[in-house]
This record gives C-alpha cells, structure tokens and sequence, in this order.
C-alpha cells in the first residue's frame, strides 16, 4: 500500500494498493471521502474490475469469502470463469485463473503466493456510446477486437496483464459518480516520451487529452472518451519507491513537496488507518 493525499483535494487520502513492489498493471487507487454520497454504476464508467489469480485459486477465494461472509458467484464469458463479487460499498469486482502474468510472492492473513493477486486482468466497460468507445480501442488505441459474447465485445492488447477489455454494446443507465464506483481506468505509458507522444496521437484524433500533470509517482494526462469513461495515460517511472523502501510502504504518510509544510494538520484531521489480518 502507499499512503498519500489527494493532490487537489490534500485533506482526503490517496490510497494506492498493489502488489509489493507497485509494479504498474497492479495498482487500484482508492479516495476515501467520508460521508460523500452513493453513486450509481452505469454508463460512462468501468462496471466491473477484473482481477488475474492463478490457476486453481478459485476454490481458496470461495471458502475465504463465504468464511467472511461475502457473496459470490460463478459467471462464464468467453470461455473463461469468473468469480464475482462486490465490495463493501457496491464497487463490481472479479476474478479470473489463469497463467499469464508473473506470481505475486507477498503472503500475508493467509493468503499464499499460491492464490495471491497477479494484477489486473482489465475490465468490462459500460459505454454511453458503445459504437465509438469500441472504434477508439481498436482503431486510435490498437487494441485488436477478438470476440464477441452476447452483448460482450472482447478486446486485446499485447502484455500478460490488465490487457484484456470486454465492452458492453448495449446501452443501459447512466452512471453516478459517487461511492461505489469507479472514477477513471488508467493505460500504461513507457515512459514521459512515449506519454507525449500518445496526447499528439489523440489530439491529431480530436481526443483533448489534458496537459501532463505531475503525480510525485507518475505524469498522467487525462481525456474522456466519446461514450464518456474518463480515461488517463500514466507513465511508468519514476515509480513508488523514491521516497520510502519497498519493505516499508504504506507505514508512514507520504506528502508531495507542496503540502509538507502542512503535515502537522494533515495528519491530525485525517483519519487513523490501520491494516490488519484477518481473523477467519
């Protein structure tokens, strides 16, 4: 985990969980804010992120949560499984087995490298405008369209994890934003030359991606689609660990130079978090 702020919002964390380096294609980031309003998922949003187990997990995960008492379910598309489930707050998550994708070797409440996390496996888009968000992954992003499932479009990119997006081609609600749901999907960059060249990709392409904003972690620069998900583009470097050691994360808050003259307060107005194992 790393502990920061938001960088607009510095009286809100920022949370980042990963795998135990941070490794890009891992990371989830949370903003925690208390007492704000339930939204509602729908189109203009990610409906559901899908998580890579290894082989086998499934059962582990089963017995985990029905021990802690979270539904489950068993779905099937496009020839995989998939275990679904939602967290606390309504947010739609999965998992999926299988080989790709370097083994998570943290073990921690219980959890083995076994059945630990691999990173993300991608998402199912829910899509305003399903015709030019599918036009736009395949023909401006170079995803390469593979499948179709029901109302499912299964696209594909290169890389072991978190390549592999379905769309849904009908039209439902509009999404909320708000608790539970999900605020943007990030791509990665290589690096800040590859990033510079995406946003002149998209701006030639009549996609107005935001200037390069500089998140201590990463830059990433932001446009919305035309079936309205919030996309961002994150670089890569300079990674998580330039302020603190791998061993070490997520112990201490860690500030942007900007508001350190401020952690005193900081610290003091947001609230205390405390990971811990699970008794099951």
């Amino acid at each position: 985990m790393k502990k920061t702020v938001n960088f607009d919002d510095p009286e809100t964390y920022h949370l980042y969980f990963g795998n135990e380096d941070g490794t890009p294609g891992t990371i989830i980031t949370f903003f925690p804010w208390s007492g704000s309003y339930k939204g509602r998922i729908g189109d203009g949003q990610v409906g559901v992120t899908t998580y890579v187990v290894p082989e086998g997990a499934f059962r582990f995960w089963e017995n985990r949560f029905s021990a802690l008492g979270i539904d489950w379910v068993r779905t099937d598309r496009f020839g995989e499984q998939y275990l679904r489930f939602e967290d606390p707050h309504g947010l739609k998550l999965e998992f999926v087995e299988r080989e790709e994708g370097k083994m998570n070797t943290w073990e921690f409440g219980g959890v083995s490298k076994t059945e630990a996390i691999k990173g993300f496996g991608g998402a199912v888009l829910f899509s305003s405008n399903p015709q030019q968000t599918a036009a736009l992954l395949e023909n401006i992003m170079g995803f390469e369209r593979i499948d179709e499932d029901g109302d499912l479009i299964r696209f594909k990119s290169p890389g072991e994890i978190g390549n592999t997006i379905d769309l849904k081609s009908t039209r439902g609600i509009r999404g909320l934003m708000g608790i539970g749901t999900v605020h943007h999907i990030a791509w990665r960059a290589v690096d800040d030359r590859d990033q510079l060249d995406w946003k002149r990709h998209l701006d030639a392409n009549g996609f107005r991606a935001t200037p390069v904003q500089d998140r201590n972690y990463f830059n990433a620069i932001y446009f919305r689609e035309d079936g309205e998900i919030l996309f961002e583009i994150a670089t890569d470097p300079p990674g998580f660990a330039i302020d603190e050691p791998h061993d070490r994360m997520g112990e201490r808050l860690m500030l942007p130079q900007q508001y350190e003259k401020h952690r005193a307060e900081l610290e003091e107005s947001l609230d205390p978090i405390e990971v811990k194992e699970l008794d099951i």
